[in-house]
């Protein structure tokens, strides 16, 4: 009999290295608002929907058009029900290759940044679309870290 709980491991394993492998290759990247073009311009959640579209297939829906503040004012967090309908969300503690991470930036504002988790030790680092810099990798310190309010997978290609 197959071993399928060790098949689908290895599957897993796979797509999170796909994912980072994608995502380090939209690094340099430049940042652009609502853009999601490797290497011509991006936004975080441009950079998450260009990983779906290289490693799962095509987008699900195309996201409507929005705003810089991702609703602030309101306090509508636009961004975390996406996530939360297209991504699976995550319990366990332990971050994982490949994981998404959702930041807010701020205490008092909405969930409105992305990231993918692209080293796990010694240290964490992950990979995000930030404004002024474009796709960047950097360190999962401790201020990011405290940023993150939740931490997502992507759906099983085919899912």
């Amino acid at each position: 009999m197959p071993d399928l709980v060790g098949a689908k491991a290895e599957a897993a394993a796979a797509q999170a290295e796909r994912i980072v492998e994608e995502a380090r290759r939209w690094l340099g990247t430049p940042y652009r608002h609502q853009a999601s073009a490797c290497g011509a311009g991006t936004d975080c959640l441009g950079l998450v929907r260009g990983i779906w579209r290289a490693v799962i297939g095509p987008e699900p829906v195309a996201p409507p058009p929005y705003s810089m503040d991702w609703a602030e004012p309101s306090k509508d967090e636009v961004l975390r029900r996406a996530a939360d309908h297209f991504l699976r969300l995550k319990t366990e503690p332990r971050l994982l290759l490949g994981d998404v991470l959702l930041f807010r930036m701020r205490d008092d504002a909405v969930a409105k940044h992305l990231g993918i988790v692209s080293a796990v030790s010694p240290r964490g680092r992950f990979i995000h679309a930030y404004s002024g810099y474009g796709v960047v990798e950097n360190s999962l310190s401790d201020p990011w870290l405290r940023r993150v309010v939740a931490v997502y997978g992507f759906p099983e290609k085919g899912e």
